[in-house]
């Protein structure tokens, strides 16, 4: 197995630094690791020898140990941080921090971090790959590009496909990931959300803003609802969770405006009853723990996407 030519990628830090070109290959690459992973053994040598540490400063549950599955199952090296018990929790600072990390000589560091930029900022002064595993309120490249993969995987080519993002679009990675994606796989994307979770500027991705949630769920290929992060605002920007539900939450009323066969997505963790219905998350539309399937797959692809540019990779070096 090797990496298509087309793709080079020594970090993977945002969907936005990538063209459609680039996004493709990657999914067409996961697409191969996926059947690997419905093999009896699910166990490919091409890492061999490659260390990857997985620095998560923030928690995190499903992006964490799907990572740390697809390096295992790549025969990699891994190593796990976890800042609540690190020197970061006396005051060392991140550069610091990564620092001594990268005295250990690992190959390819995944980071999840609360600051927006903090991916870049180690890319710039570290000689080992980066992938950002979701930066702040910035992006979270690999939860898009596991999105994308279950949208064509489920409808084909994306190109003129309608895609609803409901909720909380101010704070949330996972929108500007899939709004970057989307775009760039020709997608027409229809957000909508209260006005306090709408940040300005939402028209430069392409994509149609509504204040009402039926607008934009109506003829929808997917309808993808995103959590409220109260960790991520300052104060709370809703009145109280069940009027939010009343107005935005995705039951199944709301689900009939979109198309038959439209695809039911939320990047988890749900807040059943908040933004999703139970029989909506449950639903035979639904394909959320198909997401998370698939996004073992999407980070083998990407850390041997990774590995292979770097010349790491058991094939190439």
């Amino acid at each position: 197995m090797t990496a298509p030519s087309a793709l080079q990628l020594r970090h993977l830090l945002g969907l936005e630094d990538l063209n459609a070109d680039q996004i493709t290959a990657l999914l067409d690459l996961a697409a191969q690791m996926k059947a690997v992973n419905q093999r009896r053994i699910k166990k490919l040598p091409t890492l061999r020898g490659v260390t990857v540490l997985t620095f998560f400063v923030e928690n995190s549950t499903r992006t964490k140990m799907s990572f740390e599955l697809a390096a295992k199952r790549l025969s990699a090296d891994t190593m796990g941080f976890a800042a609540s018990t690190s020197s970061l929790s006396k005051g060392e600072t991140l550069l610091d921090t990564a620092r001594n990390l990268e005295a250990m000589a690992p190959d390819i560091v995944v980071i999840r971090h609360s600051s927006a930029g903090a991916p870049h900022f180690l890319a710039e002064r570290l000689n080992c790959g980066v992938v950002n595993a979701g930066d702040g309120a910035h992006e979270h490249p690999t939860q898009g590009l596991l999105d994308l993969y279950t949208m064509r995987e489920k409808l084909g080519d994306l190109t003129g496909k309608k895609v609803a993002i409901i909720g909380d679009i101010a704070h949330s990675r996972v929108a500007r990931s899939n709004l970057h994606g989307l775009a760039k796989l020709g997608a027409h994307v229809h957000v909508a959300g209260p006005a306090t979770m709408l940040p300005p500027g939402l028209e430069q991705f392409g994509c149609s803003v509504h204040a009402r949630a039926e607008p934009a769920i109506e003829g929808a290929d997917v309808v993808m609802m995103l959590r409220i992060q109260r960790e991520r605002q300052g104060n709370d920007l809703i009145p109280h969770a069940h009027e939010y539900h009343r107005f935005f939450g995705l039951d199944a009323a709301r689900l009939k405006l979109a198309q038959p066969h439209a695809l039911v997505m939320h990047p988890g963790p749900m807040n059943r009853g908040v933004e999703i219905a139970p029989e909506v998350a449950d639903g035979e539309q639904s394909v959320i723990l198909q997401q998370v399937e698939n996004g073992v797959a999407v980070r083998m692809a990407v850390l041997y996407a990774v590995a292979a540019t770097r010349g790491l990779d058991a094939v190439g070096g």
